[in-house]
């Protein structure tokens, strides 16, 4: 089949909650083959992910509980799109705010979806280096601890399969691909 040929139509589409963060919408669709299907769809503004290195063989991470899987995780620097926002933008200020770190050279590696099957969340993945110090500026439901760990200890945080998050994985992979990568 052609990608064409692949592509469902949205024949109907209902909002069925309308979130702070979230909307999810309900919605019929044609299939390829010309049979109809319903569909769950959570529309998220998108968000950034920053692999931010305070010195060589170092990287920042930040420890916070999330609701959802109850549970305290390891994560690279992150948060949502605001509206009318640029990634580049999003991606200084969530860096400052969660860090108190500011990237010298900031540049953007790739985006990914986080969960496609019924997401259409996009995180625009950030590289951060040269940092200097700045200012820490949580929001005020935000709490978290901010760790800097060298190379060797996210390794072992890998093997002992600590790190779970699915953008601090995607970072974190890139970044160990090639000890002799330079940005």
């Amino acid at each position: 089949m052609d990608k064409e040929e692949l592509i469902e139509t949205v024949l109907e589409s209902e909002t069925i909650f309308r979130g702070k963060v979230i909307t999810l919408q309900h919605q019929r669709v044609r299939l390829p083959g010309g049979g109809e299907s319903m569909r769950e769809i959570v529309r998220h503004p998108g968000a950034v992910a920053i692999l931010a290195e305070p010195s060589p063989d170092h990287l920042l991470f930040v420890e916070q509980y999330r609701l959802g899987p109850n549970e305290v995780l390891l994560e690279v620097p992150a948060g949502k799109l605001e509206p009318g926002e640029s990634a580049m933008d999003c991606a200084k200020r969530e860096l400052e705010e969660e860090t108190g770190y500011r990237g010298g050279c900031l540049n953007q590696l790739y985006s990914f979806y986080t969960s496609p099957g019924f997401a259409d969340e996009k995180i625009e993945l950030f590289v951060a280096t040269d940092l200097r110090k700045g200012n820490l500026a949580l929001d005020e439901d935000e709490f978290l601890n901010v760790r800097i760990l060298h190379r060797d200890e996210i390794v072992h945080l890998l093997q002992d399969g600590a790190i779970r998050d699915a953008k601090t994985l995607i970072s974190v992979l890139w970044w160990l691909r090639d000890e002799r990568q330079t940005w």
